[in-house]
């Protein structure tokens, strides 16, 4: 499988230093269902079709195996079944978003991968904070509005790392 031409979608800049909330920079969109997210392009190493890989006994629904990048041994997490998206199907706009999460490489499957946007401080609201416990918005950083599109953006770093997703020493995690 090839990897897509993330030069053209990764478009290297000055992003702001890490604060408090959401901040202005470059995200890549991508879509899970029929909503859009964004995810720090900063975050992102590349982005592949879609390879079925091998599954890992007793692994969580959402941990659906590991692929060989390169000779660098991948777990691939199902962002869908992550975050409790019906299950769609896998067809040739299913990518794996290959991220590089404190210095650990994990893929994430999405149903596509739109575009990167550079979104202003201004274009970015905080996350609705909702009083449910069967909802959690922990890893959402805010809303990003583009003209007519709305953008839930993801703390990927953040979800990749969480201690439930298992992907990382707790070491590591911390």
């Amino acid at each position: 499988m090839e990897a897509s031409n993330v030069p053209a979608l990764r478009q290297q800049g000055a992003v702001t230093a890490p604060s408090a909330g959401p901040k202005s920079g470059e995200y890549l969109t991508f879509r899970l269902g029929s909503e859009e997210y964004g995810i720090d392009i900063l975050k992102v190493q590349e982005i592949r079709s879609y390879e079925a890989p091998t599954r890992i006994a007793n692994a969580p629904d959402f941990i659906k195996g590991v692929v060989n990048l390169r000779g660098v041994i991948v777990p691939i997490v199902d962002l869908r079944l992550k975050l409790g998206c019906p299950s769609a199907e896998y067809n040739s706009f299913t990518v794996v978003i290959v991220l590089n999460v404190k210095n650990r490489v994990v893929g994430a499957v999405v149903d596509s991968v739109s575009d990167v946007l550079e979104l202003s401080r201004d274009a970015i609201k905080p996350a609705p904070e909702l009083s449910t416990s069967s909802v959690d918005t922990s890893f959402i950083t805010g809303i990003g509005s583009v003209a007519d599109r709305m953008l839930i953006l993801m703390d990927i770093e953040g979800l990749m790392s969480s201690a439930e997703m298992g992907l990382m020493d707790a070491a590591v995690a911390a």
